[in-house]
């Protein structure tokens, strides 16, 4: 089996088991598949639950595109891969919960070639998970990253500071001076040694699921009232911002000629805007915006 195959074996399974265990926690729904394929080579199998018990719509997508050029948001951060041809596979999964106590989540792994003649030129891995909380809660906060620290710590001491530190700067609304939530994972252009890069990008996808499901477990059921689902869609706002503007999966997959449906499964069902929204002073709104900023999460909460 070739290096290409074993990721791709593994990210087909890797939705598969996801899928299951966000159905059984979900309880109501199921995932629909949306098989499909790219005119210049490859595709996928997008997975949509929508109107469930937990989760207002949950997206998983698997994908294995190729091409013959580059797309601008690849070719410019990577001039010397110009003119190669390339093939990516990945999972990327967004999920937006019904209950405002109950964060929105992503993750995504994925894995990226570029071939002249047949012959691969570059490669890397890239991927993390990230949590979006509206209320947030500490307890969930420092679970996450303690589980982020944990997958890390066999691949090196100063890994789970550097990823969680790119996630920070990744993860950052610059137009409004904001995180898009308590951070995580991230990392990209991992090539150092595939057999234990692939290792990490395996930690990664296999450790979301331990993240988050005691999260779901724990804040799927609390009591919320029509002002706080007023706010969790107020704040759905932010993660549609961040998706079109800054994030580089969205941006390479519809410059590539992606599948726009794919794609854009991350948005949520429902969001609103309001003009010049401000929580009132000491409201349980209001105490978000301390935790949308880079912090040291495991020291300041472990005590």
């Amino acid at each position: 089996m070739s290096e290409l195959d074993a990721v791709r074996d593994y990210l087909t399974g890797l939705q598969d088991r996801i899928c299951a265990k966000i159905e059984a926690a979900d309880g109501v729904a199921r995932f629909h598949e949306d098989a499909w394929t790219r005119a210049e080579g490859g595709g996928g199998r997008t997975r949509i639950l929508r109107d469930g018990a937990v989760f207002e719509q949950a997206g998983i997508g698997f994908s294995d595109v190729s091409g013959t050029q580059l797309p601008p948001s690849a070719s410019v951060a990577r001039p010397e891969l110009a003119g190669a041809s390339w093939r990516a596979v990945g999972v990327s999964l967004v999920f937006h919960p019904r209950n405002p106590h109950l964060p929105t989540t992503h993750a995504n792994v994925r894995h990226f070639r570029a071939m002249r003649d047949g012959e691969t030129v570059a490669w890397w891995f890239g991927g993390g998970f990230d949590l979006t909380p509206f209320y947030p809660v500490d307890a969930d906060v420092l679970h996450w990253h303690r589980t982020a620290q944990s997958l890390c710590e066999p691949f090196g001491a100063a890994r789970y500071e550097a990823h969680k530190r790119w996630c920070d700067e990744y993860f950052f609304i610059r137009h409004r001076n904001e995180t898009r939530g308590i951070g995580g994972l991230f990392f990209d252009d991992l090539h150092t040694d595939f057999g234990s890069d692939f290792a990490y990008l395996r930690a990664v996808g296999d450790g979301f699921l331990d993240a988050y499901l005691p999260i779901v477990a724990a804040r799927k059921d609390t009591p919320f009232d029509e002002g706080q689902r007023q706010f969790q869609l107020y704040r759905r706002g932010r993660y549609v911002e961040f998706n079109l503007v800054y994030d580089r999966g969205t941006l390479f997959g519809l410059q590539s000629g992606g599948r726009s449906e794919s794609i854009l499964m991350s948005l949520p069902p429902q969001v609103r805007w309001e003009y010049g929204y401000q929580p009132a002073p000491g409201s349980a709104e209001a105490r978000l915006g301390d935790y949308l900023r880079p912090r040291d999460w495991l020291r300041e909460l472990a005590g």
